[in-house]
């Protein structure tokens, strides 16, 4: 029995019929808008923590990579690396022979020897590409003849090789503000070298059960009580949804003691979320506490909610309050309505989603018969809806996975997926959506840094990089919101705005300067304007070029210099100004033509060509939807002039 005095008893019933001015029950959206009103919704700051610490954490700000990776031009096969004309028409019946250069290229070893005409070097997996080769054979399409090797079959330049920045560019954002990391993305900043890394704080919560009839699972359960279940939900709540839930076990229904323990926890954590104590029984004593811990106190003490009516929410001293109901049904609904949604947005994590998602093939998927291939999509807005598109990068990129929301799958008795079919894709990671703004074009650092302005402004934008000529078919056939570009039109003398479809728009962006890179010193190109330079490096049998990927803005302004001449190099034809720069450097190549701030970043010289326009277009449809209004918008805001300016670029003028 009780040993409570009926003087005491009387006390809790007063207190009880005190609390009903409390309970005015509100509904589901008008209890969201007075805890968000009061209660901030947005990330703690931001930490530095191990890579290897670093898993599931939320980035706080955007990285970039600080090296190429990878770092050179490398094999992607166990080879040979040639000159790719020494191989042109071979066959069983008509075969090559190359005479064997006296080094093997294993991974880590540095070249020693240029690939002349008519050789060959032995190259490994991931061994650097020598200069003077400009692709590398399979071995099993060869035959080895004592100091020679036959080669079986032709190949194309460029075939086998992997591009110094491929993967990721010295410069480039690799991950963006917001990333949950999950081992892919460690992958990522380790291929990058970096050790530490910015996170998010991860919010702490004080988790505390209160009830005079609980029991600490493992304890002997007494007579009139029950196990308390709730503080493990909410724990294990917290801390699936990025939080770290500090469990302060399970206090009494003494308004002294618990008072004192909800004083300590406001002090020492960001959020405390107790369970029990909110409906209008004689032994709840949490909200008369909270009424006297400070403004505004309790917002919220009634939802209409089944389950979760008697919910309380508050904010005492600056914390934030969640008191939870007492059946662990109503808990676990609640928990998730209310708490969940604030210690992810917190921990710096979207909203939960689905685990899988239906989309649109916006074009067709080919795909070899016989076997169930797995294609790596990121989601976008299309015209029918979501979109899946597929993720160009193969299996040596490490960007890949982190690049995609999901992958979905071609059974093996197809040849490939349609156009316009829906397929079922299976997202990767919690909480990935689809971004508001999908931009594919050609890259610049620039419009990293814009992008990342726009982030600030609560936007997600993902951009992917196919060059200006792949950006605009990409705007043409709905699979992106901006297409970035620097396309010149010697015809019109203008840049960009001839390249238009009818119905799109062009947004000016920035003046960059292009011009030909060479290493500091070099008397071909030291002191002389890139006309003399480029015809001196012609005249020169030993000079090598490297060339840019056919449809980029680049390689339009390389055609002009070359004026049909096929130097050495030529079909050395990676897709960056960073792979153009990083062959130029590290000596692989002499010459090439590349924007100044990479050039500046590998310390190279810079003969001026032109300065280029890099804009952005978009269809004149979509000009109101607010991602794409933010955009514009950001585009000329003087805080995007001035980052520009920061990086050396030119912003703003016509298009």
């Amino acid at each position: 029995m009780s040993s409570e005095t009926p003087s005491a008893f009387a006390t809790r019933l007063a207190a009880a019929a005190r609390q009903e001015q409390f309970l005015t029950v509100l509904s589901r959206e008008q209890a969201h808008a007075a805890f968000r009103a009061a209660v901030p919704h947005a990330a703690l700051p931001a930490e530095s923590v191990p890579v290897a610490d670093s898993l599931g954490r939320v980035l706080a700000r955007d990285l970039a990579s600080p090296i190429d990776v990878p770092p050179f031009d490398r094999a992607l096969v166990d080879g040979f690396a040639l000159r790719a004309a020494d191989t042109e028409g071979a066959g069983p019946a008509d075969p090559r022979r190359l005479v064997l250069n006296r080094e093997i290229l294993a991974c880590g070893v540095a070249p020693g020897l240029t690939v002349e005409a008519g050789t060959a070097t032995p190259i490994a997996t991931g061994g650097v590409i020598p200069r003077g080769a400009d692709a590398v054979v399979m071995v099993e399409q060869t035959e080895f003849e004592g100091e020679a090797v036959t080669v079986l079959a032709p190949v194309r330049p460029g075939q086998s090789v992997g591009y110094a920045g491929a993967d990721m560019a010295s410069g480039e954002t690799v991950l963006r503000r917001g990333a949950v990391i999950s081992a892919r993305e460690i992958g990522m900043l380790a291929a990058c070298g970096l050790a530490r890394v910015p996170v998010v704080r991860r919010p702490k919560v004080a988790v505390l059960s209160t009830g005079d009839e609980l029991v600490a699972p493992g304890e002997p359960l007494r007579p009139g009580a029950i196990y308390d279940s709730n503080g493990a939900i909410v724990a294990a709540s917290v801390t699936e949804n990025g939080g770290e839930p500090v469990r302060l076990g399970i206090l009494r229904d003494d308004e002294a003691t618990l008072e004192a323990a909800l004083r300590e926890a406001l002090a020492r954590h960001d959020l405390v979320v107790l369970s029990g104590g909110t409906s209008k029984g004689v032994g709840d004593v949490s909200h008369r506490i909270l009424s006297r811990l400070g403004e505004p106190g309790i917002l919220v003490h009634g939802v209409a909610l089944k389950p979760g009516k008697p919910l309380c929410l508050a904010v005492a001293q600056g914390t934030p309050v969640v008191v939870l109901p007492g059946f662990p049904t109503s808990a676990m609904f609640t928990c998730h309505e209310f708490v969940v949604p604030l210690v992810r947005a917190l921990a710096g994590l979207p909203p939960r989603e689905e685990d899988t998602v239906a989309a649109v093939l916006p074009q067709r998927i080919p795909s070899e018969l016989g076997r169930t291939e797995f294609v790596m999509a990121a989601l976008a807005h299309g015209p029918q809806g979501l979109a899946a598109l597929p993720l160009a990068k193969g299996s040596g990129s490490v960007t890949a996975f982190s690049q995609a929301d999901g992958f979905f799958a071609v059974p093996a008795a197809r040849s490939g997926m349609e156009a316009g079919e829906t397929v079922s894709v299976t997202r990767l990671g919690a909480g990935v959506r689809p971004p508001d703004l999908t931009i594919v074009g050609s890259h610049c650092i620039g419009l990293d840094r814009v992008v990342g302005l726009l982030a600030e402004r609560g936007y997600r934008a993902r951009t992917m990089w196919v060059g200006s000529s792949g950006g605009l078919a990409a705007l043409r056939r709905g699979e992106c919101d901006l297409a970035a570009l620097h396309l010149f039109d010697p015809e019109a003398g203008r840049y960009n705005a001839p390249f238009l479809a009818p119905g799109m728009v062009l947004a000016p962006g920035w003046r960059r300067l292009q011009g030909v890179v060479f290493r500091a010193g070099d008397p071909r190109f030291e002191g002389r304007d890139a006309a003399r330079a480029v015809a001196a490096a012609l005249a020169d049998p030993g000079a090598v070029m490297v060339n840019r990927n056919a449809g980029s803005g680049t390689r339009l302004l390389i055609d002009g210099l070359l004026s049909g001449a096929r130097p050495a190099g030529f079909w050395n034809q990676p897709r960056s100004h960073n792979a153009v720069a990083a062959a130029v450097a590290q000596g692989r190549a002499d010459w090439g033509v590349a924007i100044a701030s990479v050039a500046e970043a590998y310390g190279l010289g810079i003969l001026p060509v032109t300065e280029e326009h890099y804009d952005l277009a978009y269809r004149e449809a979509d000009r109101d939807r607010p991602a794409l209004a933010a955009f514009l918008d950001l585009l000329a805001a003087p805080e995007t002039a001035a980052a520009l300016r920061g990086l050396g670029f030119r912003p703003g003028g016509p298009a």
